[in-house]
């Protein structure tokens, strides 16, 4: 079986790639910089180079494909209009596409995001009935997305998974929180909760719906069905890293500056205004019955663990 996944090179499409090579898939990935694989490396995974934002680019591919894995995107950006063209417009070329040019496709699997939707309505989980009303311009870039891929239901078996945070080893987003916590040192806007998965449990995931005929044309949010307190997460990494921080709330009017003065000096961080936009929301937990129901999946791995697992590649990796 051959798979071509976008997005191959970052956290979440290396982990998709290591995982379908162990089952013997022919793993190919679309690069648009083939120096920068450094996940990749010594992995049997063929590279296409090319660009989803350049349609001629792609129009190069030898188009025959039993699965495609959508994971290209971006989380961060210096603009709304990075934003649009990695996470619209990238998605909309490569479906337009593989419509036209791989129409015998087993099924396209586009990963989506919980902030497509927004943060819960009244301290209610979400759920995949739920109107999405995103609060910040990658939520909104991300529901675009979605909807270009449903645009394709007649043509393609699509299924679209809508992740909360995703954390694990090589993640940098949650890297950030870790560095807080090993300086002895966390802000906070909130004390809200939070759906979370970690990294190998959304991998079995994504491929348990590759292969169930159940999830054509459906949308799934996969996450441990146990949300977190703020309070929780950031005992865990402290106990993973073995520090007692001093934590501080800070006001809304502070925070924003903060960022914005940031936002200057480092302009693809995780620490941006649109992301303050998400991180004053109290509530971010989606509901997990209809992936367990219909699919019966389950998450194993415990948010304890999952932490520790991650601190210890961190700082293997020399990242912490």
């Amino acid at each position: 079986m051959k798979v071509l996944i976008t997005g191959g090179t970052g956290f979440i499409g290396s982990h998709l790639a290591e995982s379908l090579l162990k089952e013997n898939y022919q793993v190919y990935c679309i690069v648009r910089n083939p120096y920068k694989i450094r996940f990749l490396q010594g992995l049997d995974v063929k590279l296409i180079q090319a660009d989803l934002s350049n349609k001629n680019s792609l129009e190069k591919i030898d188009w025959n494909f039993d699965y495609i894995f959508n994971l290209s995107g971006i989380t961060k950006a210096k603009n709304t209009e990075e934003f649009f063209n990695s996470n619209y417009l990238g998605t909309k070329n490569l479906i337009e596409i593989a419509a036209i040019r791989n129409p015998s496709l087993k099924r396209f699997v586009h990963v989506s995001s919980l902030a497509a939707v927004g943060p819960c309505r009244d301290r209610l989980p979400v759920n995949e009935k739920t109107e999405p009303k995103p609060v910040s311009e990658y939520g909104k870039s991300k529901l675009m997305g979605e909807k270009a891929v449903e645009s394709f239901k007649s043509k393609l078996p699509i299924t679209i998974i809508r992740p909360p945070a995703v954390y694990g080893p090589r993640d940098s987003d949650f890297l950030t929180f870790f560095k807080m916590i090993k300086a002895g040192i966390v802000f906070y806007f909130i004390e809200g909760i939070y759906s979370l998965i970690y990294v190998d449990d959304l991998i079995k995931g994504l491929i348990l719906v590759s292969k169930s005929e159940k999830a054509i044309d459906e949308t799934f949010f996969l996450a441990d069905s146990k949300p977190y307190t703020t309070h929780e997460i950031v005992s865990l990494i402290s106990d993973a890293l073995k520090k007692k921080p001093l934590k501080f709330k800070i006001p809304y009017s502070i925070g924003k500056f903060f960022m914005e003065v940031f936002q200057k000096f480092d302009k693809k961080s995780i620490i941006n205004s649109d992301k303050l936009k998400e991180l004053i929301q109290p509530c971010w937990v989606c509901s997990t019955l209809k992936a367990e129901q219909l699919l019966g999946f389950k998450t194993k791995t415990k948010l304890k663990e999952g932490m520790e697992w991650t601190a210890k590649w961190y700082k293997e990796n020399q990242w912490l």
